[in-house]
């Protein structure tokens, strides 16, 4: 009995450990490949599973999750043969395990030359200029690129990104100059346009005071001709009055343009600036006469003088015959 009881409890050990190695509690974000006598056969998913010991290993262990590759600093010759130091990461992800695990022998390091390869050879083809600016465009021709080459391993990847790009020190002070040049041309363009708006402007106005001035002169000329037309009319309408007085037989009315000449060469006399002393030809009786003689005009002519009363210049006024 105690033999039998031996057995037994050696059978029950022996199947307890049968039972764990059989076993595989796989963690989230991996998978196994199961292989049967070195040959795969399935994946073992996260959780709890059992396979067979000693007929059933676990081959590989496999990262789901999205992990990232550092490419490390690369030189590169542009196409205007441009020395320049760059580098970059590689996001991806395994979406089958099993080409992952027998696809390609290994992973990591076939990625990471093939970004390397591809990001020469895009990154040659064009020049310093189109490098410095067009990141997304190398990194939309990378991705593109080592994304359809991973396709038969199973992996996706998810971006590409050139993190650093480095010129060669003589080339980045080129570019300060050229960039301290193009601020200074626009300075001078702006400075140019400026100076041409001011000018503009001062010959626009200019020419509006140019036109106001004109239409002064001319609203001027207008009254000028206005008044000179109004004084014209009353000069006309004085003469056509005094020519009457004479038809009619009074001769006072020829003292008034007698007085109105005399008054003018008085006023240009006394206008002369060379004239500090005015020496009158005649005494100043006679003006004073030759103005009462007017006086007396008006008087006839609105009907407030005498009838046969005649007034001399310089003499005493006299009854008629």
């Amino acid at each position: 009995m105690e033999g039998f009881f031996g057995v037994v409890m050696f059978l029950a050990l022996l199947a307890i450990i049968f039972v764990v190695m059989g076993i595989k509690i796989v963690r989230q974000g991996y998978n196994y490949t199961i292989e049967y006598f070195g040959r795969f056969t399935t994946t073992a998913k996260p959780g709890f599973n059992f396979f067979m010991p000693f007929f059933y290993r676990v081959g590989r262990k496999v990262n789901m999750m999205e992990q990232v590759l550092d490419i490390p600093g690369q030189e590169i010759i542009t196409k205007d043969n441009a020395m320049i130091s760059t580098d970059g990461v590689v996001f991806f992800q395994v979406l089958d395990a099993s080409k992952a695990a027998y696809e390609v022998s290994d992973l990591y390091n076939a990625i990471l030359n093939l970004v390397t390869t591809n990001l020469r050879t895009v990154m040659g083809s064009m020049d310093l200029d189109e490098t410095l600016s067009k990141r997304d465009e190398i990194n939309a021709r990378l991705l593109m690129v080592v994304d359809g080459a991973t396709t038969p391993w199973g992996v996706k990847i998810t971006r590409v990104e050139v993190k650093d790009i480095r010129p060669p020190i003589d080339i980045v002070d080129a570019m300060a100059r050229q960039m301290k040049a193009e601020r200074e041309k626009r300075a001078t363009i702006l400075e140019a346009e400026g100076a041409r708006a001011s000018e503009i402007l001062r010959s626009e106005g200019e020419k509006q005071a140019n036109i106001l001035e004109a239409e002064g002169r001319r609203e001027a000329a207008f009254r000028d001709a206005e008044a000179r037309e109004r004084e014209a009319e009353a000069e006309a309408k004085a003469t056509q009055m005094v020519s009457d007085a004479i038809a009619g037989g009074n001769s006072q009315a020829i003292n008034y343009f007698i007085a109105q000449d005399y008054v003018k060469t008085v006023a240009a006399f006394a206008e002369s600036p060379n004239a500090k002393t005015i020496l009158f030809p005649v005494e100043a009786t006679q003006l004073i006469g030759t103005l009462g003689g007017i006086a007396e005009l008006t008087k006839d002519a609105f009907g407030e003088g005498k009838s046969g009363t005649t007034v001399v210049p310089g003499r005493p006024p006299r009854s008629s015959q």
